[in-house]
């Protein structure tokens, strides 16, 4: 298995690592979103004006009436914007829907980088050492600006432009960069004891979502697909890797959506599109009482056994991956039940360019199953992970992975 990979898993099992990009996630699972509230509203037939009743809803009419006595009659000046962003804010906890939320400016673009899958920056993840009070870099981006610069994991990031960021936070830091005019920034890292200065310019950086690898077993070649989110690139890394994978003549595939909590529904959908026929329903969704179905679009299904990986931090747009190949090529299915989140987010941006996210319908299972809340999806081979391969990353103490090799191979 090659270093990347490796690097990788390593990754997702470390909560304390923080992309550089990503300085909080709004809530632990990302979930399924789909565009915004007039992409939406095209897409399902929607008229936004039954929506919204600005002249006679009571309700509104207080808001507005209660708004403009605190603007005018509160005793110091007001900022009208940060009012409204917090009225909105309440609604959202009003809900009690742990999906629907209000992001500030950071969770925003924390949100949208996740899901873009790529961003303008250097290309590095990064962790905040206390103890040496400096950023620690746990994972550099292939071709990335870092890499190319010569950055690499475990160095220590103790200056900025020449400044000490001792007492900067990891969301100080990354603002530092992201929101700099400034294209080109130098680093002063310790690697070996030794202190030097790299430069490093800031620019297009791929995230890759999709890891590929070919395990033999038992005299048969079986390609491996992991997937850490559905973000707007991933369908093409998808297709590109399973192509790769194929041309070397695969025998089964493992794809592997263990900790990864969704993403876009559209990447989903474009994905399962690709492995199934128009006879075969992908997903279903339930807007009020009207029930959609949507099916696949390729012209026959794979020729070779699929074997999936999960676990109770699978969620969402994996959930729907799972569900759809086990309900129509009958996958099997290794690990621990998922998440359980059976509910589309729509994503809404204000005039400030900060956004919330609010729960606006159901996703089904090809078979109409709700999985919401503790339901998930059970294993057809329900195995608990080895605390040994937490410890090692070593594929031979990755049980679920044995196991997933053992139905293909056998």
């Amino acid at each position: 298995m090659d270093d990347k990979k490796k690097d990788k898993k390593t990754f997702r099992k470390r909560e304390v690592v923080v992309l550089l990009i990503i300085t909080c996630l709004c809530s632990i699972v990302l979930g399924v979103v789909i565009g915004g509230i007039t992409g939406l509203a095209a897409k399902f037939n929607v008229n936004l004006r039954d929506s919204y009743h600005v002249a006679t809803d009571k309700n509104l009419k207080s808001f507005v009436r209660n708004y403009k006595y605190i603007v005018n009659n509160y005793y110091e000046d007001i900022n009208k914007e940060k009012l409204i962003d917090n009225a909105i804010s309440g609604m959202m906890k009003s809900l009690d829907d742990p999906y629907s939320v209000y992001m500030d400016e950071n969770e925003s673009n924390s949100f949208n980088i996740s899901l873009d899958g790529e961003y303008k920056g250097i290309g590095i993840q990064i962790a905040k050492d206390e103890e040496k009070q400096a950023m620690l870099v746990m994972y550099v981006f292939k071709d990335s600006p870092a890499d190319k610069a010569g950055l690499k994991a475990g160095d220590y990031i103790i200056k900025l432009n020449n400044k000490e960021i001792k007492d900067k936070s990891v969301t100080e830091f990354s603002n530092s960069i992201l929101k700099s005019d400034k294209k080109e920034f130098t680093l002063t890292i310790i690697r070996d004891e030794e202190q030097k200065d790299i430069k490093v310019s800031k620019n297009n950086v791929v995230i890759d979502s999709v890891i590929s690898e070919i395990y033999e077993r038992n005299d048969k070649k079986i390609g491996y697909l992991y997937i850490s989110i559905f973000a707007n690139n991933t369908p093409i890394q998808f297709q590109k890797k399973l192509k790769e994978l194929e041309n070397k003549k695969i025998d089964g595939l493992i794809i592997d959506v263990r900790d990864n909590t969704g993403g876009h529904l559209t990447s989903v959908e474009a994905m399962l599109e690709s492995m199934l026929t128009k006879n075969q329903i992908t997903y279903q969704l339930k807007i009020g009482k009207r029930q959609i179905k949507f099916y696949g679009k390729a012209k026959k299904n794979k020729d070779y056994k699929i074997v999936l990986l999960g676990n109770n931090n699978s969620a969402s747009a994996s959930e729907i991956l799972i569900s759809s190949l086990m309900d129509n090529l009958n996958c099997k299915f290794v690990g621990e039940k998922t998440y359980g989140k059976g509910t589309v987010q729509e994503l809404v941006t204000l005039s400030n360019n900060e956004q919330y996210k609010i729960t606006t319908k159901k996703w089904l299972t090809p078979k109409g199953k709700w999985i919401n809340d503790t339901k998930g999806i059970k294993p057809t081979d329900e195995i608990k992970l080895d605390k040994k391969y937490i410890e090692t990353h070593k594929d031979e103490d990755d049980n679920q992975l044995n196991k997933a090799l053992d139905i293909i191979s056998k």
